[in-house]
């Protein structure tokens, strides 16, 4: 049971999220195995200005040991 969390800057459009979705799920159930019906996808707008604070301290940050692929820039 995959869920996939995203925060990205606000901005992009449904049809862009979309088809964020549409790649991440054909790429997870490629990479494997899952099921369409058992995975789930957020995507949460995030203001610019509270990224450090609520994206990149807590999630990045805080949990670098988990993460597959860093970042390539420094907090802001």
């Amino acid at each position: 049971m995959p869920h996939i969390s995203i925060k990205m800057y606000t901005g992009r459009s449904e049809e862009q999220k979309r088809a964020i979705a549409d790649a991440l799920t054909a790429a997870m159930m490629a990479s494997s195995g899952c099921s369409d019906a058992s995975l789930s996808i957020t995507i949460e707008d995030v203001d610019p200005a509270a990224w450090t604070e609520t994206v990149y301290k807590p999630e990045i940050e805080a949990r670098s040991a988990h993460l597959y692929k860093k970042p390539g820039y420094p907090p802001s």
